[in-house]
């Protein structure tokens, strides 16, 4: 059996030829994940005709940004390297960017466990392995190009200051929700941090099988930090791929490594982390690129921005309220909206890939549905709570972010209360519209844990 290496067009033969030369074989089968960056799972035949299963994971189209698939590249070479449980890595693609690794058995999230003593044992397997992670010498990372972060701010920031700075950089208009969590973590850098070790990033994606973890995975943010940092992105984590009982994995964590934990900078980094999701999406979502499946991108935009609110609430024990919900009027433009879902649940698709990409659009149109028939009464409703902040009423929703921004801008913390609380409840209000378009995450929310 022959596979044509321009079946998936010309633009990605040379990522399969790299494939077949790194690998020593040729490819048998490919199939392109239905996802919204481009991975493919590949069938290469060795000479001895062995059948090795690969991955190429390319970098994300949206993004025009090569660094991000290169560092990932080189923190698997270096966890190779260093007897981590990783995927085999085989080559790198300069164009179109992405490299090849071993497609490794198992799945992700300790729900599908089968029972839960098989769910605490890989839970407790996958922290020794993080402590692991962060017991190889920084050196080793240094050799790949890494740079470790020093200052207090530096280690509590992390990876999240690069995009908050290609944030303020790149922002169209005012954005007071990004804005308020990022003035937020700059005002709460933790003190006496000074441990640097690899930090995964994205941590908690790994996969597991039979009882045991299989390979740690997704490297895409890995950096020289906090090692802290990498137990405060489970909380993120956990909402997507359960993590199990985060209080347990701290004294698991704990017990591997043999130190004490701060459970406060863990709390912290859960915050600081999950603005890295509203940061990067925030600014797709003002001038979103053709790639960009935008209910999704709005999904995590709400999410990951409300989730940190919440645990900035826990911290400080501000009460949060659910807000008073829009109500549905009836416009003129309905029927169109309404024929529109018609024409969708009647199209069809040739493959996986297509099904998904028409399924991004029909969640679209879902979405503008429920913003004609509630958004009017939702920005009503959202301009009298800010006329009990600010001490005017705005008449535009431009206005409303301009005010915002100015006062979350002059706001030192004597007014972080009224602030989380207001830009809770006008979150929760956007996800009630939104919820019947989405695809998950609805009503999701992150663990806490005790501070005492």
């Amino acid at each position: 059996m022959s596979f044509d290496l321009d079946s998936f067009g010309p633009e990605w033969r040379p990522a399969f030829e790299v494939v077949e030369s790194s690998v020593g074989g040729r490819i048998v089968r490919a199939e392109r994940q239905a996802r919204w960056r481009p991975v493919f799972w590949i069938d290469v035949e060795t000479p001895t005709g062995e059948i090795l299963p690969v991955c190429f994971r390319g970098g994300r189209i949206e993004q025009g940004d090569e660094h991000t698939i290169a560092n990932e590249y080189a923190c698997f070479r270096t966890l190779e390297r260093n007897g981590i449980l990783v995927p085999k890595i085989y080559g790198y693609c300069e164009s179109p960017v992405g490299f090849v690794m071993e497609k490794v058995a198992g799945r992700p999230d300790l729900a599908t466990a089968g029972s839960q003593a098989e769910a605490d044992a890989v839970r407790d397997e996958f922290i020794e392995e993080l402590a692991k992670i962060h017991a190889v010498p920084v050196s080793e990372f240094e050799k790949e190009g890494l740079v470790a972060l020093g200052t207090p701010r530096e280690l509590a920031l992390g990876d999240t200051a690069t995009g908050i700075a290609r944030f303020q950089e790149r922002k169209i208009r005012p954005d007071p929700i990004v804005e308020f969590l990022i003035d937020w973590c700059e005002r709460h850098v933790p003190e006496g941090r000074s441990e640097v070790t690899f930090v995964t990033g994205d941590s908690g994606q790994y996969i597991f099988e039979g009882g045991r973890l299989t390979a740690m995975l997704d490297m895409e943010l890995g950096y020289l930090g906090d090692p802290l940092a990498d137990l405060g992105g489970l909380f993120s984590r956990d909402l997507t791929e359960k993590m199990g009982d985060l209080d347990v994995a701290i004294d698991r964590y704990e017990a591997a490594r043999g130190t004490p934990v701060d459970r406060r900078v863990v709390l912290y980094h859960a915050i600081r982390f999950a603005l890295t999701t509203p940061v990067s999406t925030g600014l797709a979502l003002m001038a979103p690129h053709v790639a960009v499946e935008y209910v999704q991108y709005l999904t995590w935009y709400l999410v990951y921005s409300r989730a940190p609110l919440e645990l900035i609430a826990h911290r400080e024990g501000y009460a949060l309220e659910v807000p008073e919900m829009p109500e549905a009027i009836e416009s003129p433009y309905a029927v169109a909206h309404d024929g529109l879902q018609e024409r969708f649940a009647a199209f069809e698709t040739g493959d996986e890939f297509q099904a998904y990409e028409a399924d991004g659009l029909r969640r679209l149109s879902l979405y503008l549905r429920q913003a004609d028939r509630l958004g009017v009464d939702l920005l009503e409703k959202d301009l009298d709570d800010v006329a009990k902040l600010v001490g005017r009423r705005p008449t535009t929703w431009q206005e409303r972010d301009a005010l915002l921004s100015e006062l979350v801008a002059s706001n030192t913390g004597e007014r972080d209360e009224e602030i989380v609380r207001y830009l809770h409840r006008r979150i929760v209000r956007e996800e009630f519209i939104l919820a019947p378009a989405q695809r998950d995450l609805v009503g999701a929310k992150m663990q806490t844990i005790p501070l005492d």
